[in-house]
């Protein structure tokens, strides 16, 4: 069995480039618009019994996963909205362990699906059109100002970080 650092990142963690290149921005624009899709069909015939099976011992379950992906890129979304309409916002950062035990972490999996498809094609839209990806949030947990293009990066990293978790329960469980 991989240890638990793969088990965390099972594809590492995000880096952002060095220069980030128009071929970089298109492919996180792909990754983010094409993510629905591949996390439906990791999912969509899990057992309730697997969507409550954690993916890495001391980790959320499944459809914690599912709920987390939502609740997060309903902010990244937002995120982006405020960076690409004013001058270096201050988001507002939340508490996602907290946010992972609230009752809506119970419902079915279908409604953070269906958010999350809504909002990707959203999503994935504006960031198509964005024109100046060298805008900024501020975050200030973090203390920084991020630029548009790195953050697209983190996110489009974040599809991908949470599918493999999924992916790999799937393949170490015979799913």
């Amino acid at each position: 069995m991989a240890d638990n650092t793969n088990l965390s990142f099972p594809i590492g963690p995000y880096k952002v480039p060095q220069s980030i290149t128009a071929a970089h921005l298109q492919e996180w624009i792909n990754t983010i618009h094409q993510f629905p899709n591949k996390l439906e069909k990791a999912v969509i015939g899990l057992t309730e019994e697997q969507l409550n099976t954690p993916y890495r011992p001391g980790g959320w379950t499944v459809k914690q996963l599912v709920h987390h992906i939502a609740d997060s890129h309903m902010n990244a979304y937002i995120r982006f909205k405020l960076g690409m309409s004013e001058d270096n916002p201050t988001i507002k950062p939340y508490d996602q362990e907290a946010w992972s035990m609230m009752a809506d972490s119970h419902l079915p999996i279908s409604l953070s699906l269906g958010i999350i498809k809504g909002l990707h094609e959203r999503w994935a839209t504006l960031l198509q059109a964005n024109k100046n990806w060298k805008r900024t949030i501020f975050h200030p947990e973090a203390k920084k100002e991020i630029p548009l293009d790195a953050l697209a990066g983190d996110y489009a990293w974040h599809s991908e970080h949470h599918l493999a978790h999924i992916l790999n329960l799937i393949e170490r469980e015979g799913w």
